[in-house]
């Protein structure tokens, strides 16, 4: 069998020539073996048939099997040719042709240099779209900062408004004269407090039991 690994051939055919001439092969050898079988039988039958035959049938089995390597080595150097010229003017493509779903190689032809540069534009492009996608991450992820940021704000000026308007439900119109005014007495509560804690201390000192 031929040792050549005819690769164009097997894409375009889906198979292996060789692997098309073993099977062509192995059916014409079985039916070679049946075909002796069938007449090893006519030939017994024949003979029983004669008065006074003094052939055996293991006789004729080896004479069968003589007949049967006989013409197995003539059919072996026949279809050795027939696979030569098979495999050469039917099983082979030429190599000055291009099947269909490889004229765009034709078309878009590169040497060895050029696809490494491909190559090495598509390493860069890939990095690149890497680096676009993490760059798109983090500015995701400052924009939900960003939001978690504006709502905080929002509820710092919700609070500044309902301030003014308590304020102006009890006469004051100016929101910078009341934030002061809750600052002045938040002062003065904070002193009022710790002169509790002070004159609390002092009756403790002066009676335990308190």
């Amino acid at each position: 069998m031929s040792v050549n690994p005819m690769a164009y051939e097997t894409q375009f055919f889906g198979f292996t020539p060789q692997t098309c001439m073993l099977r062509v092969y192995l059916a014409f050898q079985d039916y070679l073996f049946e075909v002796m079988v069938v007449v090893e039988n006519v030939i017994l039958k024949k003979l029983n048939a004669l008065p006074n035959c003094k052939i055996s049938p293991v006789q004729i089995r080896r004479s069968t099997e003589k007949f049967l390597l006989f013409l197995k080595e003539h059919f072996d150097k026949l279809f050795s040719k027939m696979e030569e010229v098979l495999l050469q003017l039917v099983l082979d493509i030429p190599s000055n042709v291009l099947l269909p779903e490889d004229k765009v190689h034709e078309e878009y032809s590169y040497s060895k240099e050029e696809f490494q540069a491909l190559q090495e534009e598509i390493r860069e492009l890939q990095q690149q779209c890497r680096a676009e996608a993490s760059a798109g991450q983090a500015l995701q992820a400052e924009l939900e900062e960003q939001k978690v940021v504006q709502a905080e704000l929002e509820k710092i000026l919700q609070w500044f408004d309902e301030l003014e308007n308590i304020s102006r439900e009890h006469g004051t119109s100016n929101f910078r004269e009341s934030f002061a005014f809750l600052t002045d007495n938040s002062r003065k509560l904070q002193t009022v407090l710790k002169d509790v804690e002070v004159k609390s201390k002092r009756m403790k000192k002066h009676h335990p039991l308190l």
